[in-house]
């Protein structure tokens, strides 16, 4: 039966990643995966979450599965960490949420529920947006729209753009919003263009998804924050998937949480337990380990302090390696890249052609996406000079 079955394509990230790791230039350069790279190169492990595990190991005396919500104390620090410690919708019971794996799951625990209020919905999604969005909220049934976002001659928001296009957003719809840190153009909504998104939420009725996958990689914690709490505060309904992967570094534990805010707590409520039939439905429990180890991060304040610390140091070498990158291409190009550091987070487009990327790769065996998008957490001391000379020696040759 099974044998009818084609050979389907690589996913194009992993598949470049992975021509990166076979690729035997002493001098490759790898800024294909959205993981954030030291100084060594090495991905790391938070001291923090170092020092969570080994007081969670000490105490353990368990592996018993975890209910299909997740841990608790895990679901209520995530509420205070994304929505902020004082939330009006989490004091008034409005938000309920629970944990998934990782910020994948909680798109599809989303996409469960968006799906069980009104099969076949319609989300609108950005353009660009992350590739697996699509495929990840399609699988439940939902159809798409595309609204633009990204504009490649100023690059920034196209915000006019955008507007224009949600105009056609009506009740009943959803709109995938990147909470900050934009995946993958770096381009982020000012305060003030959150605000006239609200706006438009609150006149036509479409209930904004708000993936926050990134939260403190680009301004910080709460900065980065800001506009999906001012969307909690102005609107009944709001939906959120978020992550640990990158602000706690717990990839491969997949820790995540979707989160619900509603218009009265009964609401809540319910939209917790068909949260938990959708879970058991798919997954039945989630992973404990990484969860556990973000609750004692939480809410110990000694590990919750060292946490931020970290946390604003990789932020602070994010936007300094922007800073430096400028600089260097601008030397080497003779171009203008202060786009560049006008971005959030780990990723930028720099505006190359996919066949620029493609002789980037073959000529010089520095690995990005066909878009030009780039992690830059993955430069570092080491390689930003060579990185910078290919690039220009690209450029130059057209």
């Amino acid at each position: 039966m099974l044998e009818c079955l084609p050979q389907v394509p690589e996913d194009s990230i992993l598949g470049l990643a992975a021509a990166c790791r076979a690729d035997p230039n002493p001098r490759k350069v790898d800024l294909t995966l959205g993981v954030y790279m030291n100084e060594e190169g090495l991905c790391p492990v938070f001291d923090a979450i170092r020092l969570a595990q080994d007081a969670l190991v000490q105490a353990e005396r368990t592996k018993v599965y975890m209910p299909p919500a997740g841990d608790p104390d895990f679901n209520s620090g995530m509420q205070q960490l994304v929505l902020g410690l004082g939330s009006p919708a989490v004091l008034d019971g409005r938000v309920s949420s629970i944990q998934t794996p990782g910020g994948c799951g909680a798109l599809r625990i989303g996409a469960e529920i968006i799906n069980a209020a009104a099969p076949g919905a319609r989300v609108w999604v950005s353009d660009p947006t992350w590739p697996v969005h699509i495929p990840l909220l399609g699988s439940v049934g939902l159809q798409f729209a595309t609204y633009r976002y990204y504009d490649p001659a100023s690059h920034g928001v196209n915000f006019d753009a955008l507007v224009e296009d949600l105009k056609g957003a009506r009740q009943g719809d959803v709109v995938l919003l990147h909470g900050c840190c934009h995946n993958p153009c770096g381009a982020d909504l000012s305060l003030e263009q959150w605000a006239e998104i609200a706006d438009m939420a609150q006149h036509q009725g479409f209930l904004p998804f708000v993936d926050i996958a990134y939260q403190g990689l680009g301004d910080g914690l709460d900065t980065d924050a800001a506009g999906l709490r001012l969307l909690v505060e102005r609107l009944p309904e709001v939906l959120i998937a978020a992550s640990c992967s990158k602000n706690m570094g717990l990839y491969r534990e997949r820790t995540g949480a979707t989160l619900f805010v509603s218009a009265n707590p009964a609401s809540a409520a319910a939209l917790r337990t068909q949260a938990q039939v959708a879970a058991r439905r798919i997954y039945s429990m989630p992973p404990a380990h990484g969860a556990l180890l973000a609750a004692r991060v939480l809410q110990d304040d000694e590990l919750n302090a060292n946490w931020r610390n970290e946390l604003e140091a990789m932020c602070w070498r994010i936007n300094g390696l922007r800073t430096s990158l400028v600089s260097k291409l601008e030397q080497c190009t003779g171009r203008d890249f202060g786009f560049i550091e006008r971005e959030k987070g780990m990723f930028s487009f720099l505006g190359l052609s996919a066949a620029q990327a493609l002789a980037l790769r073959e000529q010089y065996s520095v690995y990005m996406l066909d878009s030009s998008r780039i992690n830059v957490a993955g430069i570092n001391g080491a390689n930003i000079d060579y990185l910078a000379e290919s690039v220009g020696k690209v450029l130059q040759a057209g």
